[in-house]
């Protein structure tokens, strides 16, 4: 018997060799499996069995090929017409790795397929006039929307609030056709270049061998690849921060992380960003809640959503633009806004609201509405462009060409949740999935047969759509069509720096706990060094804070990041004070609690907006008053606060008490209730805890409420 720790061999290593720190330079041809894995037997397609080993149908040889057997020299970079130019069609590489990518799940989501949906309404205030011609911004414009909220990684059976990045994809019906937005909660994504898609979900994703872990980063794949390919630390950060794991859907921002170029009547360019700004602010739970929450409910932003619908209390969001003059070099103080890892604090451009959008009816049919509804950024209308954004060019082509695969052919437009409320003369015609009954005899143009229809705009008259011209350099610039990015694309670690540096003390503190647990659960000590070299890059503070946890030195900084000024606007913890619109209090009674008081209790929250949930001994009735949670089903983490009218000296309950302090929620004892303070062992003086009569107690709670949390209880 051996005393050395380290011969033990533990389960769990993702690969059958450990990683080198540095990213491999020497080729190589694959891994063997591992000891513990097997694959089939080997047979022909028609049964007959060979002699084949099993590892002959796995990949072969060191250097990287297409599926035709054709060495690569890069599959980091898109073709380009000039290193700033748009992404060229003749790229062969990009469009069979994206074409693949998207035909790799059927019939689920590759990505987003855990998602929830509303119908809704956006009305313009004309603010965006100057900007655009867009009909749907012009002002008093009303424009019907479907918007799909979702998590990215996780299968449509995974939990809603997992550590993630939220899509957000509105679909807004136009008299000019379809618009989709497709964006996230997050501002910025991993990579700077579409081509890297695939690479970035294959590392999030559940490891190919065990599909473990579903729904989350905490893994060995997502950090090799984040802390080698480094353009993906600024989106990580704010992954690590509480807008990972936000509080409700209707307390999500959206942001459509490309800079997209907007044209007005006269024909003038501007370079715009798009913010989705939530009236009820911008929350979220505490990660101990999102763990609580996965395992008791893990429909929780799904039912949120539509049960605050449900209830009348419809989530509203502010659109809103960041206006950036379009100039020739396509920067704005230094900033490259064809980066989609890169932000434009709102302190150097301020967002102005140009619209509202308010989210009033559930789907009817989760299938034929949620699930089939088919979004891409490349449904436009007159007035909105895309740019050369490297991420955006490849979107142009990967979405329309997943819903095919998706939907079982290209007629998905005619789904019922695609439809555009406007005229279609397309002459497109047939294919799977046709439900149009087209007539005439002459879908070309030009033709003579059908009278010429359709006309182009320029001869039926009214507005089109037109690709602004762009120049994309010549000889002068020393341009060429190359596999390369440009220079500012190459700092990664700024913005990350600016993110961090620019939250309240107890959000930093969040985030340096997220990546000492999410490091904490990789297997490979190379990966979590790795990564804590790149913390070093961004802070001091954080990288040590998380290798003490890790019980690792802390490694100094291997590149020179400037010093940032911070923009408050990227807090989430403020001053601000929000709606109570939906948020749920929990009122505790027992049979003896006075019925009446109780219902004033009900009355004053319910008058706030807020809604509230008796809970009791038992379920059923409570006199005349409807119980709505008995103790052994009411749990802390569907509250936003809590109102006790009974001294209850129930486990059940003074666990639920607990949590709700441990989350920094507000919590009322009325009366005798406040006996339950010592039994719970809560300190009476704690920030946030409100004692006196029902009434008063109520009113303080209220009062607590638009604040989110009670962020004084966070030892900062």
């Amino acid at each position: 018997m051996t005393s050395d720790a380290d011969s033990i061999k533990i389960p769990g290593a993702p690969a059958s060799e450990p990683p080198s720190f540095d990213e491999p330079s020497e080729a190589r041809g694959p891994l063997p499996s591992k000891p513990d894995q097997s694959g089939p037997a080997t047979f022909t397609p028609t049964g007959v069995a060979t002699t084949a080993p099993q590892d002959a149908v796995a990949q072969q040889g060191e250097r990287l090929t297409t599926a035709q057997g054709l060495p690569l020299r890069d599959t980091d970079h898109s073709l380009k017409a000039g290193r700033r130019g748009p992404v060229l069609l003749q790229d062969h590489h990009l469009r069979e790795k994206i074409t693949h990518f998207d035909h790799e799940r059927i019939p689920e989501r590759v990505v987003h397929a855990r998602g929830a949906a509303a119908h809704g309404r956006f009305e313009a205030n004309g603010e965006a006039e100057p900007y655009t011609r867009a009909a749907f911004l012009k002002a008093g414009a009303v424009t019907e929307t479907f918007v799909r909220f979702s998590t990215v990684l996780g299968s449509r059976g995974s939990a809603d609030t997992v550590r993630d990045t939220r899509g957000f994809a509105t679909k807004f019906y136009t008299s000019e056709g379809v618009y989709d937005l497709v964006g996230n909660n997050i501002p910025v994504f991993f990579i700077q270049d579409a081509i890297k898609f695939p690479d970035i979900i294959h590392a999030g994703k559940p490891h190919p061998d065990r599909e473990i872990p579903q729904a989350q980063s905490a893994h060995d794949t997502f950090w090799d690849f984040v802390s080698l390919h480094t353009e993906a630390q600024h989106h990580t950060i704010w992954n690590m921060s509480d807008r990972g794991i936000p509080r409700s859907y209707r307390m999500m921002q959206g942001f459509g992380i490309h800079t997209f170029r907007l044209v007005n009547e006269e024909g003038a360019t501007t370079l715009v960003k798009f913010h989705w700004r939530p009236r009820l602010g911008t929350h979220a739970v505490t990660w101990e809640e999102a763990q609580l929450i996965a395992g008791k409910d893990p429909d929780f932003h799904r039912r949120d959503l539509a049960d605050a619908i449900e209830a009348g209390a419809h989530p509203q969001w502010d659109f809103g633009i960041q206006v950036l003059p379009d100039t020739e070099d396509q920067t704005f103080h230094g900033i490259d806004l064809l980066d989609p890892t890169k932000i434009v604090p709102e302190e150097l451009a301020p967002v102005r609201i140009v619209g509202t959008m308010t989210l009033d009816r559930n789907p009817s049919n989760y299938f034929a509405e949620t699930e089939q509804v088919a979004f891409h950024p490349g449904h436009l209308v007159p007035g909105i462009d895309v740019t050369s954004d490297p991420l955006l060019q490849g979107r142009l082509f990967s979405y329309l060409d997943t819903q095919i695969s998706r939907l079982g052919g290209p007629n998905f437009a005619q789904l019922p949740i695609n439809r555009p409320h406007a005229e279609i003369n397309d002459m497109l015609r047939d294919g799977m999935h046709q439900t149009a009954v087209h007539s005439g005899v002459a879908p070309y143009h030009p033709n003579s047969l059908d009278g010429g229809c359709p006309f182009p705009a320029m001869v039926a008259g009214g507005d089109a759509f037109v690709d602004v011209p762009q120049p994309i350099g010549g000889e002068a610039t020393g341009d060429i069509v190359t596999r390369e990015q440009p220079a500012s694309f190459d700092d990664h670690f700024s913005q990350a720096r600016l993110f961090y540096r620019s939250l309240m003390p107890v959000e930093q503190l969040h985030i340096r706990q997220a990546y000492a647990f999410e490091l904490g659960k990789v297997y490979e000590q190379a990966i979590k060094e790795r990564q804590l070299q790149c913390l070093a890059n961004i802070d001091g503070e954080l990288c040590a804070f998380v290798a003490d946890q890790l019980g690792l030195p802390v490694p100094a900084a291997s590149e020179e990041v400037p010093e940032v000024e911070p923009s408050p606007a990227l807090r989430m913890v403020t001053a601000e004070r929000w709606p109570a619109d939906g948020r749920q209090v929990g009122i505790i009674v027992d049979d003896e609690t006075d019925a009446a008081a109780v219902a004033s209790v009900q009355e004053a929250l319910h008058a706030a907006g807020a809604t509230p949930l008796v809970i009791a001994p038992h379920g059923g009735k409570l006199g005349e008053l409807t119980v709505q949670r008995s103790f052994h089903t009411a749990t802390s983490v569907e509250l936003d606060a809590v109102v006790v009218l009974a001294p209850v000296v129930d486990p059940r309950v003074l666990e639920l008490l607990r949590e709700a302090f441990r989350h920094d929620k507000a919590i009322g004892f009325a009366g005798d209730a406040a006996a339950l303070l010592a039994d719970a062992a809560i300190a009476p003086t704690a920030p946030g805890i409100v004692t006196g009569e029902p009434a008063a107690v109520t009113a303080g709670v209220l009062e607590l409420l638009p604040s989110h949390r009670v962020w004084e209880r966070e030892e900062v």
